[in-house]
C-alpha cells in the first residue's frame, strides 16, 4: 500500500505527476511502470497520444491541445466495492471542468456511466483499465481524455471542446483542478466505503434521468426511460415491464 492509500482518505498532496511529450497511451504508461513496481497514486499526462483508446477498444482521438491524463492506483479498494469507482471518477472530472467553465456557460453533465457532457455534447471519455501484478498486487488506471481545443471529425456522439463553449483553460491548467478534485471525490469514497456519497453526487450531475433513452447493447437495443443507477452503478431502464432492467455495461442515446 502507498502512503494514503491505505486508509482511503488521501489527499493532493499523496499524489505524484509525471508529464511526457507523448505516449502511446497515458493508461498504458501507467500498466507498465506498474509491472515495475511503482507503488501508485501516479499522474501520468501526455501533450499527444499515437496510440490512444476508448471503451470497447475504440479509438481515441488524441491530437495536441486537448488533456490525455490517467491516474494509477494499486490495491486501490477490495474488488467487491470497486464497481462504484468509474462513478466516482466521473464525479472528479465534471467537478474540474465546471471549475473552468466561463459564468454563464452551458450545463455539464454525467451521460452514464462516465462520459462528461457539455450542453449534452461529449467532452471527456473516461477508461478504466486494470491488470493483476506478478507480485500480487492489483493495477487500476483511471484515464481521461478532455477535449480541451480540439474535437474528432467523425464521433460516435455529438461533440464539442471547452474552447467551443468559451473556456479558454489549457490543458495544463485544467489538469491542475483534476489533480485536486479527483483527490477530494477519491478521499470521499474513501476506498470504496463512501459508495453512497458517490452515488448521490453522480446522480445529482446525472444527464437524462426521468428522459426516454436508447441502450445498445452487443447483441441489441433497449428503450424505455432512464430510471437512474443501483448502488452497483448499473443503470436502470423503465421498459414497461414489471420492474426495471438493470445494465451494466452499453452505448446509451438521448431522446
Amino acid at each position: 500500500m502507498t502512503r494514503g492509500q491505505g486508509s482511503g482518505r488521501i489527499s493532493a498532496e499523496d499524489f505524484r505527476h509525471v508529464a511526457l511529450d507523448e505516449a502511446v497511451s497515458t493508461n498504458s504508461e501507467c500498466l507498465a511502470r506498474a509491472r515495475e513496481g511503482d507503488p501508485g497514486l501516479l499522474w501520468i499526462t501526455a501533450e499527444r497520444q499515437t496510440g490512444g483508446r476508448g471503451r470497447r477498444g475504440r479509438t481515441w482521438f488524441s491530437e495536441p491541445g486537448n488533456l490525455y491524463a490517467s491516474l494509477l492506483l494499486v490495491d486501490a479498494a477490495p474488488v467487491e466495492r470497486l464497481h462504484a469507482l468509474p462513478l466516482a471518477a466521473a464525479v472528479a472530472v465534471h467537478r474540474a471542468i465546471r471549475r473552468v467553465m466561463p459564468p454563464g456557460g452551458p450545463e455539464v453533465s454525467i451521460k452514464w456511466p462516465n462520459d462528461i457532457l457539455i450542453d449534452g455534447r461529449k467532452t471527456c471519455g473516461i477508461l478504466l483499465e486494470g491488470e493483476g501484478l506478478p507480485d500480487g498486487r492489483h493495477a487500476l488506471v483511471i484515464g481521461c481524455g478532455v477535449n480541451v481545443a480540439a474535437t474528432p471529425k467523425e464521433a460516435l456522439y455529438p461533440v464539442t471542446s471547452l474552447r467551443q463553449v468559451g473556456a479558454t483553460v489549457s490543458p495544463v491548467e485544467l489538469f491542475a483542478h483534476l489533480f485536486v478534485t479527483m483527490a477530494e471525490t477519491l478521499s470521499l469514497w474513501d476506498r470504496g466505503a463512501g459508495i453512497g456519497a458517490i452515488i448521490d453526487q453522480w446522480r445529482a450531475s446525472a444527464k437524462g434521468i426521468g428522459e426516454p433513452i436508447t441502450v445498445n447493447l452487443p447483441d441489441r437495443s433497449l428503450s424505455g426511460r432512464f430510471v437512474g443507477i443501483d448502488e452497483d452503478g448499473r443503470l436502470l431502464l423503465d421498459t414497461g415491464a414489471a420492474a426495471p432492467v438493470a445494465i451494466a455495461a452499453g452505448d446509451v442515446f438521448f431522446g
